[in-house]
């Protein structure tokens, strides 16, 4: 768990860079960028609500404050764009990551209780 915090941080950074660096540099996949935009939010929520359970108010100001900061950093961008509707799905994406990582934590002390018991 030492290295979770340190791949959420690194996880972040390189969405950062995918989201403002030149569309060229930009990787594709098979999938939508919608569901690419949320995955990649949810599994950053993820990876910082479980580095992070004490502090989850912070967590959930970061992803969403995160998402918020780069979609407007594109409206400044020559070769980007910036969109509401791509805001509110990297919004959703950290959302769900963060409570997906707080069940998980919840459901592993669960597990984790019932071994010791």
């Amino acid at each position: 768990m030492r290295l979770l915090p340190a791949f959420a941080w690194l996880l972040l950074a390189a969405i950062a860079f995918v989201t403002l660096a030149p569309i060229g540099l930009r990787p594709i996949s098979s999938f939508s960028p919608s569901i690419e935009r949320f995955a990649a939010f949810a599994a950053v929520g993820l990876c910082f609500a479980l580095a992070y359970p004490r502090h989850l108010w912070l967590v959930l100001a970061l992803v969403l404050g995160a998402a918020i900061a780069l979609e407007a950093l594109q409206l400044v961008s020559a070769s980007r764009h910036g969109r509401l509707f791509d805001l509110a799905v990297k919004l959703a994406g950290g959302g769900f990551g963060v409570v997906a990582g707080v069940v998980a934590r919840r459901q592993w002390q669960r597990v984790m209780a019932s071994r010791t018991a």
